[in-house]
């Protein structure tokens, strides 16, 4: 997965990938390695176990590997968990950390026999800083974007081999966080992946997964399908074919587009893979834009809902909007994902409150509709008035409706009247 894996946009991806391992309940495991160095570690761990269960429905435990050097006992008991997990999760975080930290243990060996043929069996899903190591490359992106080195590779996991392929997989590929800088490709961006890729091994392409994106390879069919909400990328020496959401391909087609694009296929700018009749072909037009987070779309959403509700007069739609965002929000709140959004989110909410309740001072239903009987009335005496030829008496009742924001128009055809506001100053 490209990012959002405790977002509510692949809680459908993982029900569907823990459905074809079996009878529930499915034995599932958090490998916690990637973020393991971090001060809340244990408040992700948490939020990605309430996530599985309220979102996905499965209990998560927590391999607990946060340390090559930690307890003996707790590296034993992680081991085991993985041995007998049938799913295998991890996400945000390092993939440099993970990596040093799994090099000479038994973590690589247990992931592995999980996909080789006659092995354990099961899914791995890794997301983020961890999918970044499934390939025989990984980027160590935070000392490559944070700190300033020189772009350079690790080396990865490789467990693509298992599906036979040869390459290195990069997450967030269409991120556009960076505004006015280029923070594509997991905040390489095109000019550091460029280089990059010179120094790949022989044979090996990059494997991008936009945000909000999964790759699903399943080694007993020997293919490979886009889910989610944008495209899978093969890209080789600056050259690149993208697969779009809903398409699946034969696993050994990734390689040979690889080597077509090697080979001097395909152009610098990603072409549509073409694909069978009845193949999803939604267009490139119809991705959502990369800097339009998932959730962001939804609040503003919301947004648009709820002021046309206000337009409306509509209080029960525009309450109905507001618990339908704070659902939404509740939601997000289980993402492991650590930014501004939903606070940014609940902020939108606050401020629908706040205009729905000046809504209320005022009254949800037309002020012209509820003050018509009584204006009317008071028209209707100031015209006897008039009839009578007691000016005063009319001119006074005009002149009371005027200072409570009642226009009052005579006219040949008769007396009209409108409100001067928005009627809050009526009686």
């Amino acid at each position: 997965m490209g990012s959002g894996e405790t977002s509510p946009t692949m809680a459908k991806t993982h029900r569907q990938l823990l459905g074809r391992l079996g009878p529930a309940p499915v034995p599932a495991v958090l490998l916690d390695t990637p973020f393991g160095f971090q001060e809340n570690a244990d408040d992700i761990s948490a939020k990605a176990q309430e996530y599985f269960d309220k979102s996905v429905g499965v209990a998560l435990q927590v391999a607990n590997w946060r340390s090559a050097h930690g307890d003996a006992l707790e590296q034993e008991t992680a081991l085991a968990r993985l041995r007998s997990a049938r799913y295998v999760f991890a996400g945000p975080g390092s993939p440099s950390y993970a990596l040093a930290e799994w090099v000479g243990s038994s973590v690589p060996a247990l992931l592995a026999d999980k996909l080789r043929a006659g092995g354990t069996g099961g899914a791995i899903t890794f997301a983020s800083a961890a999918a970044l190591t499934l390939g025989v490359s990984t980027v160590p992106v935070y000392e490559v974007y944070k700190v300033g080195l020189a772009p350079h590779w690790l080396d990865g996991l490789d467990l693509l081999a298992q599906a036979g392929l040869r390459a290195a997989v990069i997450p967030h590929f269409n991120n556009a966080e960076g505004g006015n800088h280029d923070t594509r490709f997991c905040y390489l961006g095109e000019r550091r992946l460029a280089a990059m890729e010179a120094d790949l091994p022989d044979g090996a392409f990059v494997l991008g997964v936009d945000e909000h994106t999964g790759c699903l390879l399943d080694l007993d069919a020997g293919t490979a399908t886009v889910v989610g909400l944008g495209v899978l990328t093969v890209r080789s020496h600056g050259r690149a074919v993208e697969i779009h959401s809903g398409d699946s391909v034969p696993i050994t087609r990734l390689a040979e587009l690889a080597a077509e694009l090697a080979a001097g296929g395909g152009t610098g700018t990603p072409g549509r893979l073409a694909q069978p009749e009845g193949a999803a072909q939604e267009s490139r037009e119809s991705r959502p834009s990369a800097s339009d987070s998932p959730l962001m779309a939804a609040v503003r959403a919301f947004e648009g809902a709820f002021a046309e509700a206000l337009a409306a007069r509509d209080a029960r739609s525009a309450a109905r909007t507001i618990l339908e965002l704070d659902d939404e929000l509740a939601a997000w709140s289980r993402d492991t994902l650590q930014s501004d959004q939903v606070d940014q989110g609940r902020a939108a909410l606050r401020s629908m409150v706040v205009r729905l309740g000046q809504l209320a001072e005022v009254g949800a239903r037309d002020p012209r509709r509820v003050l018509a009987p009584f204006v009317e009335t008071l028209l209707e005496v100031r015209a006897g008035a008039r009839k009578d030829q007691r000016w005063a008496d009319a001119d006074t009742v005009r002149d009371r409706l005027v200072a409570l924001g009642v226009e009052v128009r005579d006219t040949p055809g008769g007396t009209d009247w409108d409100l001067t506001g928005d009627g809050s100053d009526a009686p």
